[in-house]
C-alpha cells in the first residue's frame, strides 16, 4: 500500500522550472533512494512536499496525498498537524538547521510540546529518551547544551532525535551525512536504518552516494534536470539500467580493478533555464538520441522489456534492454549487496 503519492508535481521560481512532472510513490515501511546530480531537484521536491517552498516559488500538482489525506489542498493548520508529526525531514546541514540561541533540549521539546502536548517531567523524560535512542552519551546532562558546543555528528543526531520525536510514519533524510567524515557517516546511516526498522517508518533517502543507496534502499528514483527519469528496484537498477543517464552514472563509478578503463563522461552540461531542449532533456548529450527524442518530450512510463524486474518506470523512447552491457560495462559490479534487508 502506498503511504505517499505524488503526481505531476512541479515547482517554479519566477519562470524557472526547478522541478517538473514528478511522479513518486513510497510504500509502507519502504526505503526509497533518490539520486541525481546537485541541482537535479531532489531537495526541492521534498521541500515542496513539506510545504517549505516560499515565494516566489510556486508549487503545482495533480495529487499529493499522504496516508490517504490530501496534502495538496490542505489548509495551513491541517498541514501543520501532519508535517512534523507524521512526516519529518532531516536537513543537510544540522548546524545551520538548529537555532544557535536555544539549547538542544529546548528545541527537541518544542516539537513534543507542539505535537504531543507534553509538559514538565514527562517532557524531560521523553527528550532524554530520544537523545539516548540516537546514541548521544550522557544524555541527561546534554539537555542544556547549545549546538555550537557539539560536534557535527552530534548535531546531526540531535536533528534525527527531533525528526523521530513524534514517531513519524515517513522520514525524509536529505543528504544526512553531508560534511561528516566517513566514520561518522557510517554511524549515522546505521542509526537511521536501525530507527527505520524499530519504528517501521518509511524512509526517503536523498543522496549523491550510489553505494549507500545500493546498500540500504528497496527502490531508487533517478533525477535529472528536475525530472524523475527512472524508478527501479535494488539491485535491478544497478544491474540493468534502462535510462541512458542512469547508465552513464553507473559508468562513472570507479571500478574495483584500479584503472583498467577510463571513467565515462557525458558531453555537454545539464540544461539550464534558458537552454532547455524541446524534447528529452538529455537528448543533446545522449548517444542514442534521434530527431524524435529531440522534438518530443517522453513521459515516465512502465518498462516492460526483457530485463524488467518488479514494476520499473523510465522516461525514454529508447529504454536500454541490456543488463549493464553498454556504457556501464559492469561498473556496478560489487556495488550492490542485495539492497535493504
Amino acid at each position: 500500500m502506498s503511504l505517499l503519492t505524488i503526481r505531476n508535481l512541479s515547482v517554479d521560481f519566477e519562470g524557472a522550472r526547478a522541478v517538473e512532472g514528478i511522479d513518486l510513490d513510497v510504500g509502507q515501511g519502504e526505503i526509497l533512494g533518490v539520486v541525481g546530480e546537485s541541482g537535479s531537484g531532489k531537495s526541492v521536491t521534498m521541500l515542496a512536499l513539506m510545504g517549505l517552498i516560499d515565494a516566489p516559488g510556486r508549487v503545482t500538482a495533480d495529487e499529493v496525498s499522504f496516508d490517504g489525506r490530501d496534502l495538496l489542498h490542505a489548509s495551513a493548520r491541517q498541514r501543520r498537524n501532519i508535517v512534523g508529526r507524521d512526516v519529518s525531514m532531516i536537513f543537510q546541514d544540522a548546524l545551520s538547521s538548529l537555532n544557535p540561541s536555544y539549547s538542544i533540549g529546548y528545541q527537541i521539546g518544542e516539537v513534543l510540546r507542539r505535537h504531543m502536548g507534553l509538559r514538565g517531567r514527562a517532557l524531560r523524560d521523553r527528550i532524554v529518551e530520544l537523545l539516548e535512542q540516537v546514541e548521544i552519551p550522557d544524555a541527561a546532562n546534554r539537555l542544556g547544551a547549545f549546538p555550537h558546543q557539539l560536534s557535527g555528528g552530534m548535531n546531526q543526531r540531535v536533528m534525527i532525535a527531533m525528526a523521530i520525536a513524534c514517531q513519524p510514519k515517513l522520514l525524509i533524510a536529505d543528504e544526512p551525512t553531508t560534511a561528516l567524515d566517513v566514520t561518522i557517516q557510517a554511524q549515522i546511516m546505521a542509526l537511521l536504518l536501525r530507527l527505520q526498522r524499530d519504528h517501521g517508518m518509511s524512509l526517503v533517502l536523498i543522496s549523491h552516494d550510489l553505494a549507500v543507496v545500493a546498500e540500504v534502499a528497496h527502490r531508487v528514483a533517478v533525477m535529472y534536470a528536475g525530472q524523475v527519469i527512472e524508478v527501479q528496484q535494488v539491485p535491478a537498477l544497478f544491474d540493468a539500467p534502462h535510462h541512458p543517464y542512469t547508465e552513464a552514472l553507473l559508468a562513472a563509478i570507479p571500478e574495483h580493478n584500479r584503472g583498467v578503463r577510463r571513467l565515462h563522461t557525458l558531453p555537454g552540461v545539464v540544461p539550464g533555464r534558458d537552454d532547455r531542449p524541446a524534447g528529452c532533456l538529455l537528448s543533446p548529450r545522449c548517444p542514442y538520441a534521434d530527431e524524435h527524442c529531440r522534438t518530443v518530450q517522453p513521459k515516465l512510463e512502465p518498462y516492460t522489456g526483457p530485463t524488467a524486474v518488479g514494476s520499473p518506470r523510465v522516461r525514454c523512447f529508447k529504454p536500454l534492454p541490456h543488463a549493464a552491457g553498454g556504457l556501464a560495462g559492469g561498473a556496478a559490479g560489487g556495488l550492490v549487496t542485495g539492497g535493504a534487508q
